[in-house]
């Protein structure tokens, strides 16, 4: 209805307007145009945003959907034998090959953990018995020589 007004108002305007040479007669469709364009994008936006294009668009996707799955199947069918053929692997057998992967990732990860743990653990055990060693060198050194004198006396 708006645009009819809209339409009715830009021909009044050129008739009005008649022979003056300074108005560009273009410019009356011009504004047509954008107030055609203007409703018409006011109305789809109203149409798309209502809840009864939400149920349509998805009752026809659901049909849609359902008519596409026996040709679905058929294809994933056809190319999975095709594959076989030329030994490609599937996507399934991809996928199931990534999984694998990220698992044995994931247990090398938890090993070298649990080996920089040990590690740890291991050099704080040898702090106190290099500790030990080291007090033990310093009190053999002394004894060492002694036994090193006597030794050096026998035949």
């Amino acid at each position: 209805m708006l645009l009819l007004e809209d339409a009715l108002g830009v021909f009044t305007m050129v008739a009005e307007t008649g022979n003056n040479t300074n108005h560009n007669s273009f410019e009356a469709f011009r504004k047509m145009r954008d107030s055609y364009l203007e409703n018409m994008s006011k109305l789809m936006i109203d149409a798309v945003n209502s809840e009864e294009y939400a149920q349509m668009t998805g009752a026809l996707l659901t049909n849609y959907l359902t008519l596409l799955e026996p040709f679905r199947e058929a294809m994933d069918k056809t190319i999975h034998m095709a594959l076989e053929q030329v030994s490609l692997p599937s996507r399934e057998q991809v996928t199931a090959l990534a999984e694998r992967f990220t698992n044995l990732e994931m247990r090398l990860d938890d090993l070298d953990a649990k080996l920089d743990r040990i590690i740890e653990l291991c050099s704080i055990a040898r702090a106190p018995a290099a500790a030990v060693a080291s007090s033990a060198k310093r009190a053999a050194p002394t004894e060492t020589k002694a036994s090193h004198h006597t030794s050096s006396r026998k035949p």
